[in-house]
């Protein structure tokens, strides 16, 4: 996949109607919004566009509506929160690519902002339905990706519309092209790529994928104890993948034959039981990985294991973080997430974190200001990494 791709900046947008795909599926309660990371997250490329005399048309998904309409789903607490933030009126659509949406976009003047209504809303959207793409296109003159969170997915609002329209990235997409795309096809080496999580069947590819292009891959998380299986260990009461035994021997094979370094934990935390709720207190104890009991499960790696993970990321010049190294919403079992984290942020390499849980966790303990990059998308930056096309990117012009 081609990483090179046109920006806003590489486009001239005075004058013209420009379609914006955002990612504003932010959480709300009570009608109100409880974070509005995404919607701040996208305002360089709103506030770009209107500076450079665009009209401005917004459109992103939220929830899962499935096609319904969703009073609770609408965009219009969102409409108001970029209204704040931009200290101008942001005109709302009472529908997705209708009639209304159609009037509004015709009556923009430059420098207008609107917001069309929930994508999903429409039945087409995820289907990427071809009419539903050219409804889209008829509402605008360019195609502005912005929502890396959704690049994964070829839908209408993401990758279908870019077949009638011409179609560059905002800043978010942009950045995580650059970065991401860099560290992947020419990164500085030693590159050291560090997975977690709980499941081997989420990142199978990834694996595979990222063994040829890594230094050192450190494996933790319940993913670990299915590499620890196919050691010949007992894992106890751990998170096991019998499927994926003979897998987790290939890719130790793979690692072997190619030089590259595979770290698994050396010692574990094990409990009786997983905790319940999440963050109740819990009696642990630390073992060699070699030797977990068979009536404990691994929940978080061990202190030396901590130590040897945090020497590999030492010496690196580009780390890649992907999931926790243990339940990292108990505090007992989180020392081993705090652990990666910590190195990381210590660490003088390019330092990249994917989405979903490790993103949670580097901003629920303070680091996040001490990454190089902290992925938008945990979908789309897993695709990412296993190698894969991103419709929502492909589409896009080259450079």
């Amino acid at each position: 996949m081609n990483y090179n791709k046109k920006s806003i900046e590489d486009i001239d947008v005075s004058g013209k109607r420009v379609l914006c795909r955002c990612d504003f599926n932010v959480p709300t309660k009570d009608g109100k919004i409880t974070s509005d990371k995404r919607i701040v997250a996208a305002m360089p490329t709103i506030e770009y566009l209107v500076n450079h005399g665009a009209k401005v048309i917004l459109c992103s998904h939220m929830g899962k509506p499935k096609g319904e309409w969703k009073s609770e789903l609408s965009l219009k607490v969102v409409a108001q929160r970029i209204s704040e933030l931009l200290g101008k009126e942001v005109i709302m659509a009472a529908d997705v690519a209708g009639e209304d949406a159609q009037a509004k976009a015709a009556a923009l003047k430059d420098g207008d902002v609107m917001l069309l209504e929930n994508t999903r809303f429409e039945k087409g959207e995820t289907k990427n339905d071809a009419e539903l793409s050219k409804k889209f296109a008829s509402l605008a003159d360019i195609f502005v990706n912005d929502a890396f969170g959704t690049a994964h997915r070829a839908h209408s609002s993401t990758a279908g519309v870019a077949d009638y329209l011409p179609a560059v990235s905002g800043y978010l997409v942009q950045k995580e092209v650059s970065i991401m795309g860099k560290a992947l096809a020419d990164p500085e080496r030693p590159f050291v790529a560090i997975l977690g999580g709980a499941k081997v069947s989420d990142k199978l590819n990834v694996i595979n994928n990222l063994l040829e292009k890594v230094d050192t891959l450190i494996i933790g998380g319940g993913m670990a104890y299915t590499f620890l299986a196919a050691k010949g260990y007992s894992v106890g009461t751990s998170l096991l993948d019998n499927e994926k035994i003979d897998y987790c021997k290939e890719m130790m094979a793979k690692a072997q034959q190619r030089g590259t370094q595979l770290l698994l934990p050396i010692d574990t935390v094990v409990a009786p039981a997983f905790p319940s709720p999440i963050d109740a207190p819990i009696e642990v104890e630390t073992v060699s990985a070699d030797a977990i009991p068979a009536d404990k499960m691994g929940l978080d790696i061990g202190e030396k294991t901590r130590e040897l993970f945090a020497d590999a990321v030492k010496n690196a010049k580009t780390v890649v973080w992907n999931g926790p190294m243990g339940v990292f919403e108990n505090p007992v079992l989180a020392k081993g997430t705090i652990a990666v984290a910590q190195a990381l942020a210590d660490s003088s390499a390019v330092t990249i974190v994917g989405g979903g849980d490790s993103a949670a966790a580097c901003e629920q303990l303070g680091f996040a200001d001490q990454i190089t990059h902290i992925s938008t998308g945990g979908g789309a930056s897993l695709e990412f990494l296993e190698g894969l096309e991103l419709p929502g990117i492909a589409c896009l012009q080259d450079k």
